[in-house]
């Protein structure tokens, strides 16, 4: 699942969305005191689980505008967030595959439903095999049909409107690479693939976003229908349409029988479908582990972040989120009876490159992998996280970061390969035929493809000068921004620094399926995305991605990208991504911290209260201490 982010909020790559970003950490220390981990890019600690465990409810803030939106699992694009899905329809209804351990994104088998899968026939026939253990809340049992449902309600979805499901790619994946699936028998779901896939890949990235959804009680056409065959692709098609309408009566979430049919370890009791507001409790048939007793769960709506910080502060919530322009008052959280634990999540935040914008040659411009390479040198990542992010952040150079810990980090991750330096960025531009103008405006003075000139299509007095349309929140974007330019025009490129609001930056350079306004930015900076368990960057830099916003296009990316997804080595997308962390097709950014704060008698399995510093909620795991 790879998404659009800023700030932190999870959307698919086809609509305009939101969210943040991850990295390897700077050693630093903030006024308040707190420190980030050099190596792990922690901000603060998880204490072993303590204490006797107590019935009660955990109160978990929900951070403004993050309200759910849509519960059956079939989530569309403009409802595909992390509060739709991790936070709340994975509490009710689990995938196959648990792909988040603590902070690192992996999967965790303990809490997936079904054992690794099987790859036979050249990498073209998956066996996926459903564990025991798990059963649907009314006792009957989950079987490999309920997961075949899933995909044949699936493909109904697609077949109406590709913005029906948020992760879906034509084309790639599921639903429209599965040619065949069968049920051999009650455990068992195989399917056959139209051509080979990276085994890996297609685990991480795509089965797992399957959800096994309860046939026997959801396979009608109406609330008081009979069950229907929904291998029929007619009575399929009937079927979603009526299982999407009730998912859009948001109204009737906690009072719909069918929504009541889980195998989470919760069952929904409440919902406010004007703030967001929602109370689960334990299901008792759940398979999957848990604490001993498990608390309740009650979502509380905040409008501001400044409105949850001080329920922090008034020791009000028993789980929330520390703002990162409050992480200076750290201290006063802790005085405040709270653990605090920061982690940047998974993905990558950029500065966009439009490869396509011909104002002031541009595009012939910033093809140039030396000057792509200056304006790398350009950004102090370090210097950012230290003043910007008070030391709650991480450093991250490509798509693949250091932080959290994954097998697919490739050497050029965990070490900048073009570390800040003015000088070094002067050096590369003079070399290749600017005239460099500290404080002005430098120009190409040796135009042509030679060496030691500036390259094909920039013509002599070309001007290093052009625009970045940013986000103006959060505050952070602009002070890197800001900081950035003005580092650049000590070489000479000016930078004319344009905000706006994210539906605007987004509207005007982020349409890469309908670019009207190709030519009215050079670069953008609206967010990132959110890196799928195998994290290639399919869709994002191959040629004609559907989040290709940039208009990248470079046949040895496109080819390692392919490989990424096609292949049969595990570790492709390792040379995938130290590729373009080399090339630059974007500028990386550092990632701030998402900051958990809990209070001290909320306990549980660390790796679960890591896990919501990636915006997965596992209270299943947790317990209360009094």
């Amino acid at each position: 699942m790879t998404v659009t982010r800023w700030p932190r909020t999870l959307v698919a790559c086809v609509a305009a969305a939101t969210a943040t970003t991850l990295g390897l950490a700077a050693c630093s220390t903030s006024s308040s005191g707190g420190s980030v981990n050099s190596t792990t890019g922690a901000f603060g600690s998880v204490p072993a689980a303590s204490g006797t465990p107590q019935a009660g409810t955990i109160t978990w803030a929900e951070s403004p505008g993050s309200a759910p939106t849509w519960i059956l699992p079939i989530i569309p694009g403009a409802d595909f967030t992390v509060y739709s899905t991790n936070s709340f329809n994975y509490e009710l209804w689990r995938p196959l595959y648990w792909t988040q351990s603590g902070v690192s994104p992996t999967i965790n088998q303990a809490l997936s439903l079904a054992y690794l899968p099987t790859y036979s026939d050249g990498d073209k026939t998956v066996t996926v095999r459903l564990k025991t253990s798990y059963k649907w809340s009314d006792g009957q049992p989950i079987t490999s049909k309920d997961a075949l449902f899933f995909l044949d309600e699936l493909r109904a979805a697609v077949g109406e409107s590709a913005a029906n499901f948020g992760s879906y790619t034509p084309g790639v994946g599921i639903p429209d690479q599965v040619v065949s699936a069968s049920t051999p028998n009650a455990t068992t779901l195989v399917l056959t693939l139209n051509k080979a896939v990276n085994p890996t890949w297609f685990t991480e990235n795509e089965l797992q976003l399957v959800q096994p959804m309860p046939a026997h009680a959801w396979a009608k056409a109406s609330a008081s229908g009979p069950i229907l065959d929904f291998t029929n692709p007619a009575n399929a098609k009937k079927i979603y349409d009526f299982l999407a309408k009730e998912s859009g009566s948001t109204g009737t979430y906690a009072t719909n029988p069918l929504w009541q049919v889980v195998d989470g370890p919760y069952r929904l009791t409440a919902f406010n479908n004007t703030t967001g507001a929602y109370t689960m409790v334990p299901n008792p048939s759940y398979g999957g582990p848990t604490s001993k007793i498990v608390p309740t769960l009650q979502a509380i709506p905040f409008t501001s972040d400044t409105a949850e910080f001080n329920a922090v502060l008034a020791h009000s919530i028993d789980i929330g989120y520390m703002p990162q322009t409050d992480v200076p008052q750290l201290a006063r959280v802790k005085a405040a009876g709270y653990h605090v634990f920061g982690y940047p999540d998974w993905g990558f935040t950029i500065v966009n490159y439009n490869f396509a914008d011909k104002t002031g040659d541009f595009n012939n411009i910033i093809g140039q992998l030396y000057v792509r390479q200056a304006l790398a040198h350009l950004e102090d990542e370090e210097g950012y996280v230290k003043a910007f992010f008070h030391g709650a952040g991480g450093l991250a150079y490509g798509p693949v970061p250091a932080a959290p810990v994954s097998p697919y980090s490739p050497a050029n991750a965990l070490t900048n390969p073009y570390p800040f330096s003015i000088s070094a960025a002067a050096s590369l531009l003079k070399s290749h035929g600017w005239n460099v103008v500290p404080g002005g405006t430098s120009t190409c003075a040796k135009p042509g493809t030679g060496p030691g000139e500036c390259g094909s299509g920039i013509p002599a007095g070309t001007k290093l000068a052009f625009n970045v349309l940013y986000i103006n929140d959060p505050a952070i974007v602009g002070e890197q921004l800001t900081n950035w330019a003005s580092d650049a025009k000590k070489v000479g490129i000016t930078i004319a620094l344009q905000s706006g609001t994210f539906d605007h930056v987004v509207a005007v350079a982020n349409d890469p399926a309908s670019p009207k306004t190709i030519d009215q930015w050079a670069m953008s900076s609206w967010g990132g995305f959110t890196n799928p368990a195998y994290p290639t960057t399919f869709g994002i830099f191959n040629t004609g991605g559907s989040s290709n916003g940039g208009f990248y296009t470079d046949p040895e990316a496109d080819k390692l990208i392919n490989a990424s997804v096609t292949g049969s080595n595990p570790n492709a997308v390792k040379a995938e991504a130290a590729y373009l962390t080399a090339q630059q097709p974007s500028l990386f950014q550092p990632n701030p911290d998402f900051i958990v704060v809990w209070k001290d008698d909320v306990s549980g399995q660390p790796a679960a209260i890591e896990a919501m510093t990636q915006y997965y909620l596992n209270t299943e795991l947790m317990y209360l201490t009094k």
